[in-house]
């Protein structure tokens, strides 16, 4: 087996290799290397009508922008690369210790990482500064979960410390499987001294994992590199190419069939002509020797091609390419995307993707840091049938609590949290005038965990909490006054109001998914004995005393309260217990713990047993009731509302989460995503049959009338239709739905024999969200939409766990927050908040999607009508591939005469700015249906300049071919009818038709419109001039055609009367249509005529909601940290 080095690789390119692999790239691509073709087709002078360099100017320009942009995206990449590689870890090296880069750091390295240092790669822990060699890391980079992971070293190598000589002189033999993706499963043996120790996930590091609350440890590297799991799950990486790029790909190959049509009809147009007419012209234009009729006719099928090439112009994809970097450029420079709090402003990682934000129909989001803060907090509570945490004013309305609402002061605690936020004074008031609920409640909260406590400076408290909920609740006793201290195996010491109290721990009931609470029972130093439980209100409901029901509905209602803010909540309630039931329940308890079989259901009868009350013939009381707690697992700003305007433009919001199921749901309802007249359907099955079972009723219960079968719909597409397609149409449904699945249930869903099931039902739902799935499962759910829906699909993350599904979608977004910087080096597009997605889509993606579109239209346009005059022309000509215009003008039609101002059409056209963007989000749909530009839009194109091209030529024919000038002479010679045709096409493509396009006027379009006409006058006058023609006489052939044709006035008639013929039917089809069938773009843009700007929506305060669903924290928890907490071998006593 060959170990890879841990250097990592995104970039294409190397100094030596630039120049050659570029060059194939470009030329891979089917225009570059027609245009090369041309190109050498120009250097034939028996075929070439046109110079070379009207080719090989315009081909080096492509290259060499296109060069030069590749080659700056590769730097960047080149300089990510370094950034990540360079990063310094201490590895021991002959006994000492020595700062090495991440991409020295080889497999069988010995390396140490300090608190707050990413894991390099993936190591076996071998010792660690805590007690019993355990470590705490934070693995949101991988699984999305903010909450601490605990790790444990082997004692063989535990016992080695941080003692140099010994792990110097460490040997060992460690075999494990290969690598791969499964980030919750490992399986190895080390051998040490001929021993075997088994080595599973909780003794290794994965990269991309960050060391949390450990002052150091050592790991031994294992995997390095693309080996790693964090790398396996990256997903593959593949070139993005827009749905626009692929239609062109296939218009430019209709365009050669089109153009290899019309040269066979000129050449046998031209053996015909030769045949009938052309022994008349050998008189004075004699046969080349040895050129007879068919070979004259082939000379003449490969000058038509040069003549006519200019139907798919080279200058096409270089003003493509402009467009799409300078709509990049405007994505870095939007302040209103730039997040001031980390200095991250919004970034186009990509610059040929832009368009394709305007043509999003699904959106597949991650949960932890996309839609969260990673941050919980304590909101509100009630205690005894008192509800805490809003402020009201004199009037007893609600006030809205803002950044800038006054905080209470916990500066009379000197072990308070300075992190800790709370507004509502009246709690604090309570706590010190001595309400014995209150402290009840508070003491609950410090006693009853699994919270660990580090003190390394005296007042310091540091809590290492399993759940982030846990450590939110902790943390609001501490701050209330009572202070969770310190913890041994048998024992709590709490700090209340100031007075220390230690209680005795004398059990743990542990939480589990059945139980969804968890109890303690302690005993204070007065010797009684109390049983503290917190957990679902449902379940703590059914185990209180009846005096309790009248508390009960009061808490109840502010449960709903809670709940309908999308808070967390939990009920804590508690009994004294009397100690003749201790004493039997603890022997009960100590024959449970040490059983061999059954363990775990012995000691969930137990609990069950001191919670209800079900050991008859004693007597005690019934769990109290003592209140609520609502946490909030804080959303980020405005994710709420960007979500509703995404949903107004149609576009679908998928959420796949690491995280459990309740957490997820929860989060569904914060985001107005699930909604309370929602029905919902979850899938937990855990065979193929059942998730079949479950998808199918939930499917039928929304559509009865569907098909068993789904109808999947075959077609061909791509270049050369070599494509096969599959699509699964939408089915109607009334109502709205909401589907939850978990990864479990997904993972067999997922199976080729489901997976249409799923896309049908889920496709159907309003909403879904699928949690606890693996990266790769993000992934694949991404690939299925893409498969079967042929939507645009756009996925967006935070972590490294969202990498392969930001890869797997067309346009992939990161979010630069609090999971590391793995999804932004993966993305398309970064910033560093979820709510300017919504500016990201509705905004640039729309509007560069039509421009993209208006540009396209034109640009096939005038390029269509400026080609098909040569068409017409061969007819008058005796088909002899002879050009209608000016060899200059002919090289600086596309890249000179016409470039700029279709480029500021391309880069600063708006049908409406911004704030009605906002206002109207269904403007966003033509996108998706892809309105602007189809195969459709491009023939009506085509007609369009047929006709133009039609008029452009034979209107000046017609009218000049007998007229005179006031002297009498002939005004109809070649060069002036070229002229006046060059003339009035510039005219129709360059002003009129640029003005009924463009909506959006700036000093910057009109510049390069008046200066596109200005420089065409200019350079015709110069290059028509006596001057040139004297000094370079064969290039400048047209001496003094200017200043004599356009001294006359039917000259200027004509082409009045040309342009006119030109654009009236644009015109007069352009306003009925707008009268009679106005599209959303029309009614919208009216609307801002008449009433200017927008008026900015007023504020209105998220409406109070009330809510019987229940999130309880006891759902974010996981079972067996209660016998971790109370080990013996845990603590350094």
């Amino acid at each position: 087996f060959e170990y890879k080095k841990n250097a990592i690789k995104t970039s294409k390119y190397n100094l030596f290799s630039f120049l050659p692999l570029n060059l194939f790239e470009q030329f891979s691509r089917l225009a570059n290397a027609y245009f090369l073709f041309l190109l050498i087709l120009q250097l034939i002078p028996q075929i070439s009508a046109v110079p070379w360099f009207t080719t090989a100017v315009p081909l080096l320009i492509v290259l060499s922008v296109s060069g030069v942009k590749d080659a700056n995206d590769d730097i960047n990449r080149h300089k990510q690369d370094k950034q990540v590689n360079n990063r310094k870890v201490k590895v021991l090296i002959h006994g000492e210790l020595r700062e090495e880069r991440w991409m020295n750091i080889q497999v069988g390295d010995i390396i140490k990482l300090e608190s707050n240092q990413f894991v390099p790669a993936d190591l076996l822990l071998l010792s660690s500064s805590e007690p019993l060699n355990l470590i705490y890391v934070e693995t949101a980079e991988l699984d999305g979960e903010t909450n601490l992971k605990v790790k444990q070293a082997l004692t063989v190598t535990g016992e080695m410390g941080d003692n140099m000589d010994d792990l110097s002189a460490f040997r060992g033999e460690l075999r494990c499987e290969p690598p791969n993706n499964r980030l919750d499963k490992f399986k190895g043996t080390l051998t040490v001294d001929g021993q075997q120790h088994g080595v599973d996930n909780d003794k290794i590091l994965l990269r991309g994992c960050t060391v949390r609350n450990t002052e150091w440890c050592f790991g031994l590297v294992i995997f390095a590199g693309s080996d790693t799991k964090l790398m396996q799950n990256s997903g593959r990486t593949t070139f993005k190419r827009t749905r626009i790029d692929q239609l062109m790909n296939i218009l430019v190959l209709c365009i050669f069939g089109f153009l290899a049509t019309i040269c066979a009809i000129m050449t046998v147009g031209h053996a015909v002509w030769e045949v009938n007419e052309g022994s008349a012209f050998t008189a004075f234009l004699p046969r080349q020797s040895g050129v007879d009729i068919p070979l004259s006719s082939f000379y003449a099928f490969w000058s038509y091609v040069i003549v006519l090439n200019t139907v798919v112009p080279i200058s096409l994809y270089v003003s493509v390419e402009m467009i799409r970097l300078g709509n990049s450029f405007f994505i870095d420079w939007d302040r209103k995307m730039y997040y001031p709090k980390k200095d991250t402003p919004a970034q186009a990682r990509t610059t040929t993707l832009n368009e394709e934000l305007g043509q999003i129909k699904y959106i597949f989001s991650d949960k932890t840091g996309t839609l969260t803060q990673n941050i919980m907090t304590f909101n509100k509570c009630s205690i005894n049938g008192r509800n805490y945490g809003e402020l009201c004013d004199f009037s007893g309305q609600r006030i809205e609590i803002t950044e800038n609402t006054e905080r209470v002061d916990f500066s009379w605690n000197q072990l308070a949290d300075p992190k800790f936020v709370f507004h509502d004074y009246s709690l604090l008031k309570t706590m010190k005038e001595g309400n014995l609920e209150a402290q009840a409640f508070f003491r609950l909260l410090a006693l009853c965990h699994t919270v660990m406590p580090e003190e390394k400076k005296e007042g310091e408290l540091n809590y290492q909490a399993q759940s982030p909920d846990e450590d939110a609740l902790v943390t609001a006793a501490r701050n209330f006054g009572f202070v969770f201290r310190s913890r041994t195996p048998e024992s709590i010491t709490v700090m209340e109001m100031g007075r220390k109290v230690t209680y005795e721990l004398l059990a743990v009931l542990d939480f589990n998914n059945v139980r969804k609470r968890m109890s303690v029972i302690v005993r204070d130093p007065e010797g009684r004995m109390t049983l503290y439980c917190k957990g679902a209100d449902t379940i703590i409901y059914e185990r209180l005393h009846p005096s309790c029901s009248k508390l009960k509905d009061i808490t109840t209602t502010h449960l709903n309260e809670y709940a309908g803010d999308g808070l967390r909540t939990l009920a804590l309630a508690y009994k004294d217990l009397e100690k003749s039931y201790m004493e039997r329940w603890l022997e009960r308890h100590h024959e449970a713990s040490t059983a061999i079989e059954g363990r775990e259901d012995k000691l969930d009868v137990l609990y069950e047993d001191i919670e209800t009350d079900l050991m008859g013939g004693v007597t005690t009381r019934d769990m109290i009731l003592l209140g609520a707690t609502a946490v909030e697992d804080k959303l980020q700003d405005g994710v709420p509302h960007t979500i509703e305007q995404l949903a107004k433009a149609d576009i679908k919001i998928w959420v796949l989460t690491g995280d459990k199921q309740e957490t997820a749901e929860n989060i569904g309802y914060s985001c107005n995503m699930l909604r309370e007249e929602m029905e919902i359907f979850v899938v937990t099955a855990n065979t193929a049959n059942e998730v079949k079972e479950e998808l199918q009723k939930a499917r039928r219960k929304m559509c009865p009338g569907s098909a068993e079968k789904p109808k999947v719909i075959k077609a061909r597409a791509g270049l050369f239709w070599l494509q096969k397609t599959q699509t699964v149409p939408d089915e109607t449904v009334n109502g709205e739905y909401g589907l939850i699945i978990n990864g479990h249930s997904l993972a067999y869903a997922l199976q080729e024999d489901l997976e249409l099931e799923l896309l049908r039902t889920a496709c159907m739902c309003k909403t879904v969200i699928c949690c606890r799935v693996t990266p790769l499962q993000k992934a694949m759910v991404v690939e299925l939409v893409k498969k079967y829906k042929q939507a645009i699909t756009l996925a967006i993350g935070d972590g490294a766990n969202d990498v392969s599904m930001i890869k797997a979608a067309h346009i992939g977004v990161g979010i630069s927050g609090q999971e590391g910087m793995q999804a932004v080096l993966s993305s398309d597009f970064s910033f560093a908040q979820f709510r300017y997605l919504q500016r990201l889509l509705l905004v640039h993606g729309r509007w560069s999607y039509i421009r993209m579109c208006k540009f396209l239209q034109y640009f096939f346009y005038k390029n269509f009508s400026y080609t098909l005059v040569h068409f017409w022309y061969g007819f008058f000509c005796g088909f002899s591939a002879q050009t209608v215009y000016d060899d200059w003008f002919i090289t600086m039609y596309n890249m000179v005469y016409t470039a700029t101002s279709v480029l500021a059409l391309g880069l600063f056209d708006q049908d409406v700015n911004d704030r009605w963007s906002f206002r109207y989000p269904q403007l966003y749909s033509p996108g998706q249906l892809n309105t602007f530009f189809s195969k459709k839009t491009f023939v009506r194109c085509v007609m369009v300049s047929t006709y133009t091209s039609l008029v452009l030529f034979f209107i000046p024919w017609a009218a000049m071919q007998d007229s005179v000038r006031g002297d009498g002479k002939d005004v109809a010679d070649y060069q002036s009818f070229a002229l006046s045709t060059q003339t009035s096409l510039m005219i129709v493509v360059s002003a009129q038709q640029m003005f009924l396009d463009t909506f959006y006027w700036t000093a910057i379009n009109q510049f390069f419109l008046w200066g596109s006409i200005a420089a065409y006058l200019a350079i015709t006058f110069t290059f028509f001039s006596n001057g040139l023609f004297f000094v370079f006489t064969s290039s400048f052939p047209f001496i003094g055609t200017a200043r004599n044709s356009l001294k006359q006035p039917n000259v200027w008639l004509t082409m009045f009367l040309t342009c006119l013929l030109c654009v009236l039917p644009t015109v007069a089809f352009r306003f009925l249509h707008m009268q009679l069938r106005p599209t959303i773009t029309d009614k919208v843009r009216y609307k801002a005529r008449e009433e200017g700007q927008p008026a900015p929506a007023p504020y209105r305060p998220p409406p109070r909601r009330v809510s019987t669903r229940r999130s309880s924290y006891a759902f974010s928890h996981s079972q067996g940290y209660g016998d971790l907490v109370t080990s013996r071998k845990f603590l350094r006593l």
